[in-house]
């Protein structure tokens, strides 16, 4: 049996949809029929990522690692405190930088992120995850509106790097900042993502759970907030999508998530 981990924007569906392709969902369904099991594993919330688990999943790794669940079982649930929350959003808010921040079933953005997003060119998936999120309006709600719920993850924005210079003076001992690649006349983002997990940790923990060797997962990816899981699973794919510097890094590089790159992974790796 073998544990299979797919990120949803870039990789699963094209960034910000929730529709995969058709070959992606017969692969997912062929892999589980052969006695694997495979799992969600995204920075999205339980919320955001609800929609993809009528194609049936076996459980998830979601807000990037914070919540995690295997077989209707919570495994994992560590939102981060309020003061480490009111300290990221004071001193990222100081410096300009747009941010949204994501409670397990909510979340909330800085009201003028879709007009900052207007202004971007076409970047990597996690940029064109928010830009059609916010143009879906699902569910993302102005932060004014914030309810106090526990919050797992900032998703942060801005033009420059040193706007994040007094965030992670602050915040850097407890939180990664995971920046996303950088492309050209793009703007800056990512995600804090407490140090006591990630999506790597995430597979760790449904791995000792179900008591399967690490050496026996796989892993799909295209981002770098993708990273930590991609050097845990055994096996590692990016999309043709994907960044250059996460491909450098994988064992397999499968065609583009629009070109039926999973199903051409799941066959050349035998998962069905």
């Amino acid at each position: 049996m073998k544990l299979i981990f797919i990120d949803i924007d870039g990789t699963l569906t094209p960034p910000g949809e929730n529709i995969p392709p058709a070959s992606a969902v017969q692969a997912i369904h062929d892999a589980r029929k052969a006695g694997n099991k495979v799992f969600l594993c995204t920075g999205r919330n339980y919320d955001m990522l609800s929609p993809l688990l009528r194609y049936g999943f076996d459980g998830v790794v979601g807000s990037a690692g914070g919540y995690v669940v295997c077989g209707g079982q919570v495994l994992y649930d560590c939102p981060m405190t309020p003061v480490q929350r009111k300290t990221a959003l004071d001193s990222l808010h100081r410096h300009g930088v747009f941010c949204t921040i994501e409670a397990r079933d909510s979340s909330w953005g800085d009201s003028d992120l879709k007009d900052f997003l207007k202004g971007q060119s076409e970047g990597n998936s996690e940029i064109e995850r928010w830009r059609k999120a916010l143009a879906s309006n699902l569910g993302i709600r102005p932060i004014e509106e914030y309810d106090g719920s526990p919050i797992y993850k900032v998703v942060i924005m801005c033009l420059k790097m040193d706007q994040l210079d007094e965030a992670r003076s602050l915040l850097e001992d407890q939180f990664d900042f995971c920046i996303q690649e950088i492309p050209e006349h793009g703007c800056v983002n990512g995600e804090l993502i407490n140090r006591k997990f990630d999506k790597g940790k995430g597979v760790l923990r449904i791995c000792r759970h179900l008591g399967v060797p690490v050496s026996d997962t796989v892993g799909f990816g295209d981002s770098m907030n993708d990273e930590a899981m991609i050097r845990v699973v055994g096996t590692s794919v990016c999309m043709g999508n994907g960044a250059q510097s996460l491909k450098e890094i994988c064992d397999l590089v499968c065609p583009a998530v629009t070109s039926d790159g999973l199903a051409w992974a799941f066959d050349r790796l035998h998962l069905r």
